[in-house]
């Protein structure tokens, strides 16, 4: 058997701080043989950048993903192609910099093949179909890896649903992530397939997805903009927790949720 947890976004410092404090002991304390989390608002709240990439990886992920913002902090663009363990959304246009799929091996071997699709519903960049995407990536990489997760980066939770089904039984792991909001839909779908609508995030829930909640609901109120800030309080680690058979099916999939007190 084989473990894998997935950390849906990572949300400024707070989210970062949780990663460094716990993923070395998350790993030993679920055995865990592979560990990725989503990284993309890892950079106060937007963004990441080749030192913050480093630092998570250093504290003991195996491979970030990214989403929408994965241009939001200046000069990443020349920084991503360096990072041999992280990639871009593997549905943007081709000429974009950047990896848009990783793989993966455990100590005996085991190939694990991670990427990420856009939704493109009520989603800004420009992108292709997720579901088009995923049937390319899935092709080019048959008989390369032994399990496959594909992250699904999405607004809408019809889309994110329907590329669980879409891709029941040839990918190992589907999960949601965008809206840090973690979702109670945990299961494995027909063919071994883990499933989950929205990882939720590694950040504060004690604000509004992660961000302080004054400034949000004043803007809801008045329709003024005004800075964001992260929010600081009640800081979880969010996800999803799967476990592999030899042939890479999932047998097991259970949300996953860790509180940090600095």
């Amino acid at each position: 058997m084989k473990k894998l947890l997935f950390l849906g976004d990572v949300v400024g410092s707070p989210g970062r701080d949780a990663i460094r404090a716990l993923a070395g002991s998350l790993r030993a304390e679920l055995a865990l043989d592979f560990l990725v989390v989503n990284a993309e608002n890892a950079a106060a709240g937007s963004g990441l950048t080749k030192a913050l990439a480093l630092e998570l990886l250093g504290a003991g992920a195996d491979a970030l993903t990214l989403g929408d913002h994965v241009w939001d902090q200046k000069q990443f663009e020349r920084e991503l192609p360096t990072l041999e363990r992280v990639c871009r959304p593997a549905n943007l246009p081709a000429a974009q910099p950047g990896r848009d799929r990783l793989t993966l091996a455990d100590a005996s071997g085991f190939r694990l093949l991670v990427f990420t699709v856009l939704g493109r519903n009520f989603m800004g960049p420009k992108a292709d179909c997720p579901f088009l995407t995923a049937d390319r990536i899935l092709a080019e990489q048959a008989g390369l890896y032994d399990a496959a997760l594909v992250e699904v980066h999405a607004e809408a939770t019809s889309e994110k649903v329907a590329l669980g089904h879409y891709l029941a039984g040839r990918a190992s792991v589907v999960v949601g992530t965008h809206t840090h909001v973690p979702t109670a839909d945990a299961s494995v779908l027909a063919g071994g397939t883990a499933y989950q609508t929205d990882a939720g995030m590694c950040g504060p829930y004690g604000g509004v997805i992660g961000r302080d909640k004054a400034p949000v609901i004043a803007r809801f109120l008045d329709g003024m903009p005004r800075p964001f800030p992260v929010a600081t309080d009640d800081v979880r680690l969010s996800g999803l927790l799967v476990t592999l058979d030899a042939s890479g099916r999932a047998v097991s999939a259970e949300r996953f949720e860790r509180r940090f007190a600095p």
